[in-house]
């Protein structure tokens, strides 16, 4: 059973009412602290924890966990233990920091060794990636692109209602959030020329995404069913899959992204686990047509996160440019799952699912610029008076998600990536 969702639990722990991070959501990160140890860890509130030193100082006692389980630089062993194993863990760290149990509450020495202030530790990329795959799962955004591109009548590709569309990316440039990126270079084909040239993307764009990581899935040949594919998802993420939309025209056909992708894609350092969104779940949108039966589930697999993206102006305030909702993506998780591994493919521990950018029906909960300015025809106007069409050098773009209802709050922190000017070549 999940316990540590009770609504009633509270921590003994300072947390405001507001937090995203309550005793009912123990995510699961990778930092490092104040003393320069690497520790896997979770939070509450304001707070890090040590799950190394609590495990070292006996408060797993009872659960199976190899001695040297919090002590590494990812989560990848941990999140291969499977999900009983992130249940048991999760439901016992909410115990320990319960108002009621004074075990650690009153145990002054080893808080010392458990507890940090967010402000003395440094986040870290929870996993090893070893691989990443970008969907392409909003309706609402593939039509708005096809429509920009192909026209309305042809807006949607003849498979993208049979299939959810996907491509393989590159893993080694995923990042966590606080970590600066740079415009990068590439080939674009200028309106009206006849040859490419080679220069620093004008059109750098986010994309407000949200990613599953995976455990070891199934082995190779052995296709996962779409009603089972949630056992085998841990957590998500905010995904920021950055893109240079210049690049990326000139670029696509016919295999695809390439050097519009691979330069950066940032995620919120904390994974929120599928057993703290249990609360969350909703129903998704009708298939408009019968779905082959690999890909028809049964129950609710959509959930009901609410996201927002902002805009900072180098020594500017924030600006709020869209809201959106997770619960708009057509093909959800566990469809994507099903439909990655039909043909045998095998997913491993700390691999990476980015759903695709999630836009919402209405022209304020588009998720790219590329949407929200319809190719920079219609620019966004900032609170200082300027205007973007896509996101200028020192800007940094925030990306922020949280689910609530009448009991709790759980949220994912954020996404914060600044880019900076390009290399000089």
């Amino acid at each position: 059973m999940i316990t540590a969702n009770d609504p009633k639990r509270k921590t003994w722990l300072d947390t405001k009412p507001d937090t995203d991070f309550p005793i009912q959501n123990i995510p699961f990160g990778v930092f490092l602290t104040r003393d320069d140890i690497i520790t896997i860890g979770t939070r509450i509130g304001d707070y890090a924890i040590d799950l190394g030193a609590l495990h070292q100082l006996g408060y797993f006692n009872g659960i199976e966990l190899t001695d040297d389980i919090f002590l590494q630089d990812t989560l990848n062993d941990f999140i291969s233990d499977g999900r009983k194993t992130w249940r048991l863990v999760r439901n016992r760290i909410a115990d320990i920091f319960d108002k009621e149990n004074p075990k650690l509450r009153d145990n002054e020495e080893h808080r010392k060794h458990i507890l940090f202030t967010m402000e003395e530790v440094e986040m870290q990329l929870p996993v090893q990636v070893g691989d990443y795959t970008d969907f392409y799962s909003s309706k609402e955004h593939a039509t708005n692109v096809g429509t920009m591109f192909r026209g309305k009548d042809n807006a949607l590709m003849p498979n993208w209602l049979h299939i959810p569309v996907g491509y393989h990316g590159r893993s080694s440039s995923i990042i966590p959030s606080d970590i600066n990126v740079r415009r990068p270079w590439g080939q674009t084909m200028p309106d009206g020329a006849t040859e490419p040239v080679f220069g620093p993307s004008k059109l750098v764009d986010f994309e407000l995404e949200m990613a599953f990581i995976t455990t070891d899935a199934n082995a190779l040949g052995e296709p996962i069913p779409v009603n089972e594919a949630e056992e085998y998802i841990f957590g998500l993420v905010l995904f920021n899959d950055w893109s240079a939309r210049d690049i990326q025209k000139w670029e696509y056909v016919p295999l695809g992204p390439f050097l519009a992708k691979n330069f950066a894609s940032s995620i919120s350092p904390w994974i929120v686990t599928l057993d703290a969104l249990q609360p969350f779940k909703v129903e998704g949108p009708k298939p408009e047509m019968e779905q082959l039966p690999y890909l028809q589930y049964k129950g609710k697999k959509s959930y009901n996160i609410e996201l927002e993206v902002y805009i900072c102006p180098e020594n500017g305030e924030e600006n709020k440019i869209t809201s959106s909702n997770f619960k708009y993506m057509y093909w959800n998780m566990a469809q994507q799952l099903a439909h990655h591994t039909i043909n045998g493919c095998n997913v491993n521990s700390g691999d990476m699912m980015g759903s695709g950018t999630i836009s919402g029906p209405t022209p304020d909960s588009y998720g790219s610029m590329l949407e929200l300015t319809w190719r920079g025809e219609k620019p966004i106007k900032l609170s200082d008076g300027s205007e973007r069409k896509f996101i200028n050098d020192n800007d940094t773009v925030i990306l922020r998600g949280h689910c609530s209802n009448e009991h709790v709050r759980i949220g994912f922190g954020e996404c914060r990536t600044r880019l900076l000017p390009a290399n000089k070549q």
